[in-house]
């Protein structure tokens, strides 16, 4: 070895040494008893910032477009058997949360950290029932039909939980018939009969609910195998944002996209340091984009654009983005930060985008029935045409442009259209991911379908699920292609070459009770990670071994919509309800969970 190699590997050794030194010096032992004195394990220690960091919001409450920004982590820890764990100091005045149900929680100074920490029962029976995640609120939903239960499921969770706090008020019928409507307008798709029924059933269910809160069962039990699990947070946009997607570039860098607001957002997930890149609208795009009248009573948005989905090109590391609200790419290079529009002829409602082998980019038109891709070698579009249901259908689809300038005039037309059960004129092509083979498969989650696109003969083939939801999908690394079943809380794998599905419940009590969102394949530890969307949680199937684990998040209502994972096995999730009020604290955030 020659010298100077040798000091550079000593150097490193001697930096690594330190580090580990400095972080267990900081590392400050925790240990949580019960009232009794006995160990309490599986308790949730969190380190929390005691008053939020100084960033700018000189941009109508956001930072300025290009300042990098400081944020305070807050990092999660459980404890163990022993009723122990440790937390790292910060530099910055702060304080620790202790949280486990059935007990209450306990704000603890940084200075009062030299003893043991009690914590006391909950007895009373609606506080107990608080603790509870929105899943075990939304079990208890009896509308006499299941198949009308998982239409309420499938149209009114996908922007936020349902079970939630705001969500399980007492309320007349005729508020929900007017919350209803006013969703419906922003995209839901709740059937006729639904319109018509499920108010009252609310109303009477919720107020039921309400004065006997012991009727809400216990949600999963928090798993020993906890200890170890650590959580780091930072807080990025505010209540009137919607962190909906994000990407871990191959830089180290975590890009998340604040749909509501038209902010891109970069976050070096190692130091806590961030930076907004506002997406400038183009001459003569008008706010709300082509869905002008879908938020027009939106306390507050800056939405031209409708970021939704992000990819990262291998070739050169370009990321591109789907405006939702527009018909283009947009282009984002992380080194110039320059945002490049490619502007499309066609087309509806850019939704989810992949990139392949080729460096091309593939992507769902969701409101066209439609699955676009853009060869980056040649600047041009192709649109591949997913079948129609029936001629009715394809009518519908082809006015949908139609539809929204009137909404965008005024005229109430998603609150006069007839919707059937089987969302008839909105098939939804929804998840997207390219396999090995160089194939397209998409999730048409209205259909309850799957669809392959061949790049080079153009073919697209239908496969119907024998499960209803499929909202979005991955490959892994031997082909198959595993599915969330968004309404069913299940996931499933389907293998194209023996056309076979293999169907996995989720491991949560109560049974059947969550909505997975999306999910992602860690290809090199053969596994996969599935947003629980409705449980404040995180799910890990580990494919060889069948066996799964839940992971709780910090807030309450969490509602996180993809996940992220990077080479070191760490998962990166944002909580992205719409709105985001609907938070514990109202406050989204940017999540990091290093398993044991």
């Amino acid at each position: 070895m020659k010298l100077n190699a040798v000091f550079s590997y000593c150097s490193s050794a001697l930096a690594v040494t330190l580090g580990l030194l400095t972080s267990q010096t900081h590392a400050l032992p925790v240990t949580v008893q019960d009232s009794a004195g006995k160990p309490l394990p599986t308790v949730m220690v969190s380190r929390q910032p005691v008053k939020p960091a100084d960033v700018d919001k000189s941009d109508n409450g956001y930072a300025a477009s290009g300042a990098p920004q400081q944020a305070f982590f807050e990092v999660a820890r459980f404890t163990d058997v022993a009723g122990r764990t440790d937390i790292p100091a910060a530099d910055h005045p702060w304080q620790i949360r202790l949280r486990k149900p059935g007990f209450k929680d306990l704000t603890v100074a940084s200075t009062d950290m030299g003893k043991p920490l009690v914590m006391l029962p909950e007895t009373d029976a609606a506080a107990l029932a608080a603790q509870q995640p929105a899943n075990a609120w939304a079990s208890t939903l009896d509308f006499g039909d299941a198949n009308l239960k998982k239409e309420f499921l499938l149209q009114c969770n996908f922007c936020h939980q349902q079970g939630s706090a705001l969500l399980r008020r007492d309320r007349s019928a005729e508020d929900w018939a007017a919350t209803m409507k006013r969703m419906v307008r922003y995209g839901s798709r709740l059937s006729g009969e639904g319109m018509d029924k499920i108010p009252a059933m609310l109303a009477a269910h919720w107020k039921k609910i309400n004065a006997n809160p012991s009727l809400v069962p216990q949600g999963t039990p928090w798993s020993p195998d906890l200890a170890g699990v650590t959580i780091r947070e930072i807080p990025i946009g505010d209540s009137m944002s919607q962190m909906h997607d994000l990407l871990l570039h191959s830089n180290g860098m975590v890009y998340v996209g604040d749909n509501l607001q038209d902010r891109v957002y970069e976050v070096d997930p190692a130091t806590g340091k961030y930076t907004v890149y506002k997406i400038p609208p183009q001459a003569g795009d008008n706010l709300g984009g082509l869905l002008a009248g879908r938020l027009k009573d939106f306390p507050k948005h800056e939405t031209y654009q409708g970021i939704h989905s992000l990819a990262e090109s291998r070739k050169d590391g370009h990321i591109f983005i789907t405006p939702s609200y527009q018909r283009r790419l947009i282009e984002f290079d992380p080194a110039t930060k320059a945002f490049k529009m490619h502007e499309m002829d066609g087309g509806f409602y850019p939704h989810t985008v992949r990139m392949d082998a080729k460096d091309r980019v593939w992507f769902t038109l969701a409101l066209s029935n439609q699955v676009g891709m853009f060869d980056r070698s040649t600047g041009k579009f192709t649109r591949y045409d997913l079948p129609f249901r029936s001629l009715m259908e394809q009518i519908t689809v082809k006015l949908t442009p139609f539809f929204f300038k009137l909404m965008s005039w005024g005229i109430p037309v998603a609150n006069w259209v007839k919707v059937d059960h089987a969302s008839t004129g909105v098939p939804l092509p929804y998840g997207i991911d390219i396999t090995p083979d160089g194939k397209a498969w998409v999730a048409r989650l209205h259909t309850d379908e799957i669809a392959s696109v061949d790049p080079d003969s153009g073919t697209v083939t239908m496969v119907k699920t024998p499960f209803k939801g499929p909202r979005r999908l991955r490959t892994d690394r031997d082909g198959n292609l595993w599915i969330v079943a968004f309404n069913e809380s299940q996931i499933a794998r389907y293998n194209p070459k023996s056309q076979a599905f293999t169907r996995f419940d989720l491991p949560l009590l109560p049974r059947g009770s969550d909505t997975p969102y999306s999910l992602n394949v860690d290809v090199a530890r053969h596994q996969v990670w599935v947003n629980g969307t409705n449980s404040d949680s995180v799910y890990r199937l580990d494919i060889g071994s069948n066996t799964w684990m839940q992971y709780p998040m910090q807030r309450r209502v969490t509602f996180t919509r993809d996940v992220e994972i990077s080479p070191k096995g760490q998962i990166y999730l944002t909580s992205a309800s719409f709105p985001s009020w609907h938070i514990e604290d109202a406050q989204p955030t940017l999540m990091e969970l290093t398993p044991r």
